[in-house]
């Protein structure tokens, strides 16, 4: 998964081992409970500035109480390792922030 251009197979995407993340056709996506609109959007500003540093961007949505991901390599129309990264970065501030992954 080196190569940030070539598009992951779904055996090497599971291999990740992305906690909370599901592969939904050439996306990964996660929800996250945040329990209060304020952590949601903590959690949306610290996505964001991630996202600025990898100058990759993902879809996100913020309601009360969930922040919902979608990422995907728009440029090569599938999931590739930037999107991995991304994605442990964004679970990396879920599990700072002590916010829940909503598994439904």
């Amino acid at each position: 998964m080196t190569d940030p251009k070539q598009t992951l197979s779904s055996s090497e995407i599971s291999a990740a081992g992305l906690t909370g993340w599901r592969q939904v056709e050439d996306t990964i996506t996660a929800q996250f409970s945040t329990g209060d609109f304020a952590t949601g959007l903590d959690l949306v500003n610290r996505i964001g500035a991630s996202a600025e540093a990898a100058d990759h961007h993902p879809d996100l949505t913020l309601t009360y109480p969930v922040v919902g991901v979608t990422l995907s390599s728009h440029d090569v129309g599938g999931i590739t390792s930037r999107d991995v990264d991304l994605a442990r970065i964004i679970s990396e501030h879920v599990s700072t922030l002590g916010v829940s992954i909503d598994e439904s």
